[in-house]
């Protein structure tokens, strides 16, 4: 289409120079909106002036990645229509950001749709399509068209890399990688084949490559610490962190989070103290993980301390901010700050109403913890397979049989499938409420096989109530299972020895103690820890 053909709308004219200048301060308006990180607001802001103009064809493509982050595909339909009106969408820059929305939204077919429709397309608009089939895990047409594309910069071969591999496809990431030419075989494709390597667990491979790099940036030393640390290789994270020739907040973060992932509370906490002596100030990432750790530990006062940072620092108080404080007052037993925090939370997701309801159900409010539950269905927000293991243990500690099984079959309602925790949970439930046959029967109908942990809550039960009877069938099963409990597992025997001494029966209880005699077995002595802080 020539010049002299094309029709522009009034606001895009030579005349408007006014209508010009205000479209330029709009874009400029919703320009700082998404770096702000309000993408709903550059929306609304846009609706406002757009009911009285034209599209603005300068703020389409911000628009666009504002649709594209709050995962809106209907308002980015809306705006492509309207591009198409204004012929905007004859632009290169808009075109590609379209291909780039549906891509990343799941709507492919969309994508190529426009992709073939553009008159004019750029090395970037092939790297969007390209990187919509990788994220849509249609590595077959990304592949087609990449070796289609009349040129190619590092970015075309970095999207195919990067692709496979989140794809799970490292040989063909690792094929591709060895391809690149020299010229555009930079420090970050590099650092994509390390990470792709990590991210699989491949560690040996991420190694070898991250060995032969002629040079190293700051985010490839924070893909190998998180790697080991993925793997539960907590020493080779600590060498290559130790390695590192100068260090950055980044690669801090990656030291505590892993501690704090691989259940090294302590570690992560000295970490974190010199973290700040080397002159870093802990930043969201950092905080979320010491609150995670303070939680873990009981350590309400330094998480109490945390939470001074947060607000001396003036922390956005976000969506994983205020998740961490729930979840660490909750566990620490301050269930009333937990709560504060949840009622003023705007948005509450599943990770904040699991930590409020674990919270209740661990400090005894097993009541509260199953009215929350409620809530949370009534909020709309889904339970998950965490959800139902929080009621269900809230349910065993208070005695709660009937709402137990009635939680216990609404997992089918929610499409999740219950794993061998929910039985223990359900099992631990009927073993203490004394229904210890109801409790074997449903052992025996769980579709896989019970473990340890299923059959030591029955026999726990099985002490409290004084039922030889059951405690004899149950070992009977045990011994003749061929399940890994026999062997990896003797404390059963203690159990059942103290059952038998506890019911006075001193001969079975003698016979058993001779078995644990003979395996080997060491009755693990009783203890008592006092925790002492640091003044």
């Amino acid at each position: 289409m020539s010049k002299s053909n094309t029709r522009y709308p009034t606001c895009f004219s030579p005349e408007s120079s006014k209508l010009r200048h205000a479209s330029s301060n709009w874009s400029s308006t919703i320009k700082n909106f998404i770096a702000q990180g309000a993408p709903k607001r550059a929306l609304k802001f846009y609706a406002t002036v757009r009911s009285n103009h034209s599209v603005i064809i300068g703020a389409v493509p911000l628009l666009l990645k504002a649709c594209t982050s709050l995962s809106m595909i209907c308002y980015g339909r809306i705006i492509h229509s309207e591009s198409i009106k204004s012929g905007a969408l004859f632009d290169v820059m808009v075109g590609t950001s379209l291909i780039s929305m549906y891509g990343k939204c799941g709507c492919i077919a969309d994508a190529r749709k426009v992709f073939d429709l553009m008159s004019e397309r750029n090395v970037v608009s092939w790297n969007a399509m390209i990187g919509g089939y990788m994220k849509n895990g249609d590595a077959e047409s990304a592949f087609r068209l990449f070796e289609e594309m009349p040129a190619r910069t590092e970015v075309s071969w970095i999207e195919m890399i990067e692709g496979y591999a989140r794809n799970g496809d490292v040989v063909s990431a690792r094929e591709l990688f060895d391809r690149v030419p020299l010229g555009v075989k930079n420090v970050v494709t590099w650092t994509v084949m390390v990470d792709g390597y990590a991210c699989n667990g491949d560690m040996d491979g991420a190694r070898e490559v991250f060995e032969a790099m002629p040079c190293r940036n700051f985010f490839v030393w924070s893909s190998m610490i998180c790697g080991y640390f993925r793997k539960g290789d907590v020493v080779q994270a600590e060498t290559i962190f130790n390695l590192i020739p100068v260090r950055n907040l980044v690669h801090w973060n990656s030291l505590i989070s892993g501690y704090a992932q691989n259940g090294h509370c302590r570690k992560a906490l000295d970490a974190f103290t010199k973290m700040q002596v080397d002159g870093f100030e802990p930043d969201e990432v950092t905080l979320v993980s010491i609150l995670s750790v303070c939680g873990r530990l009981g350590l309400l006062d330094k998480g109490k301390e945390v939470h001074e940072i947060i607000r001396c620092q003036g922390i956005k108080h976000n969506q994983f901010i205020l998740n961490g404080l729930v979840d660490m007052y909750a566990k620490c037993g301050d269930i009333t700050s937990a709560r504060l925090l949840f009622e003023g939370m705007e948005q509450k997701n599943d990770a904040c109403w699991n930590s409020m309801i674990s919270g209740l159900a661990i400090h005894g409010q097993c009541k509260e913890a199953i009215e929350f539950f409620g809530r949370m269905e009534k909020s709309g927000e889904k339970p998950n397979s965490i959800s139902f293991l929080s009621v269900l243990s809230a349910c065993a500690h208070g005695g709660y049989v009937e709402e137990g099984l009635e939680f216990f079959s609404k997992l089918k309602k929610y499409d999740i499938a219950a794993s061998i925790k929910h039985y223990g949970c359900l099992i631990d439930l009927l073993g203490r409420a004394g229904k210890l046959k109801e409790g074997y029967d449903l052992i025996k109908e769980m579709p896989m096989r019970p473990n340890d942990t299923v059959w030591g809550a029955l026999l726990g039960a099985c002490r409290i109530h004084s039922d030889m009877e059951m405690a004899d069938r149950i070992l009977e099963e045990v011994r003749s299972s061929d399940s890994d409990v026999c062997s990896t597992d003797d404390s059963h025997y203690v159990l059942l020895s103290n059952i038998y001494a506890a019911s006075e029966r001193w001969e079975n209880a003698e016979r058993m103690r001779m078995v644990i005699s003979r395996k080997g077995i060491l009755k693990t002595p009783g203890s008592s820890s006092v925790m002492f802080e640091h003044l």
